[in-house]
């Protein structure tokens, strides 16, 4: 993680030239780096489902999605100008405000939970039969280290009995678990639902069990200042815009799997179904910025080596700017949410 924050330069260079844009070609679109290569399946698919079903045409906004490879080249990409708002991890973020190497503003989080399950081995049932276990992590210091950590010992299991593992992206992690190579793993609800040969695997802990233990918000929508009261009505418009489509999906479960069907002609409209009816509490139908997951974030991520040593502790005071929310909250009201929405 560290190495990101030095690398950043490099990255810029090479990958940027590898983005590929979606969308219209209206003069001067109002643009938004995403680092998924396609539709994900996961809440934050409503960032490319707004454009596919005319909510920013609707809140009058003409955006334009810009892809790019992972984090480091959407914050490059920020903050050379290429985009003005970028959805990245927000540990990312917090590090580059805290070094002052950006000045960031937070204003909406359209998918602020990854959908994170613990999927196993089948003799494996409950998180304590992890102690002693081989888990394969992304990396040590990831976000889904970070967080199940978090998440196991808020269960009771002694977290450092468990043998953690490097394994890579979730995908490599599945396949890692599969092979045997691997006892354990944290992989999101779609990639599990993808995934082959789970009649040998069992789900340990389901995503709402998972989030539970562990209330953080991983990924935002983050703007420059400079973008932030530059365009105000614009990032206005896409905060108002990503609020409408979020509590439509809640509402209507269907509007999204026709919607998703569209985007993803890849996924059995059985497995979007199943994913609807998952999601039903995910989606940031008031933001998704709650100050006390916001700060429960901070917290646990200032315990982590990543974070040691860093010039300044920032609080979600300092950087998130929730005023576009409000904006958009007093014409729409607030969403009478269930349990994980806000």
């Amino acid at each position: 993680m560290l190495r990101f924050i030095a690398s950043w330069m490099i990255v810029s260079v090479l990958l940027l030239p590898l983005t590929f844009v979606v969308g219209g070609a209206a003069a001067e679109p109002f643009q938004i780096i995403i680092t998924e290569p396609e539709t994900p399946l996961a809440p934050n698919s409503v960032i490319d489902l707004a454009k596919q079903l005319g909510y920013y045409e609707k809140a009058g906004v003409d955006v334009q999605l810009i892809r790019v490879r992972a984090t480091p080249s959407a914050i490059a990409a920020l903050r050379s100008g290429q985009g003005d708002m970028a959805n990245v991890s927000l540990d990312i973020a917090l590090q580059l405000i805290a070094r002052d190497q950006m000045k960031l503003r937070g204003v909406i989080s359209p998918d602020k939970a990854l959908p994170f399950v613990i999927v196993g081995k089948k003799a494996l049932t409950s998180p304590k039969q992890l102690e002693g276990k081989i888990f394969g992590v992304g990396q040590i210091g990831s976000v889904d280290y970070v967080q199940t950590r978090n998440v196991l010992a808020d269960l009771g299991v002694d977290v450092d009995k468990v043998r953690y593992l490097a394994v890579g992206q979730p995908t490599v992690r599945a396949q890692s678990l599969i092979a045997g190579q691997i006892d354990a793993t944290t992989i999101t609800l779609g990639t599990w639902l993808s995934l082959p040969g789970r009649d040998g695997l069992n789900m340990i802990l389901d995503q709402e069990a998972y989030y539970r233990a562990a209330p953080f918000v991983t990924k935002i929508s983050v703007v420059t200042e400079e973008t932030a009261e530059k365009k105000h009505k614009d990032v206005e418009a896409v905060v108002r815009a990503t609020i409408a489509a979020s509590r439509d999906f809640a509402a209507h479960p269907e509007l999204w799997v026709d919607a998703m069907v569209k985007a993803r002609p890849d996924v059995p409209r059985e497995q979007l179904e199943v994913l609807a009816k998952a999601y039903a509490k995910n989606w940031s139908v008031n933001g998704g910025l709650d100050d006390g997951e916001l700060k429960a974030t901070t917290d646990a991520l200032y315990k982590t080596e990543d974070f040691q040593g860093l010039p300044r502790r920032v609080d979600p005071a300092a950087w998130i700017d929730r005023s576009f929310i409000e904006t958009v909250l007093g014409d729409l009201g607030a969403y009478k949410a269930a349990s994980m929405q806000n």
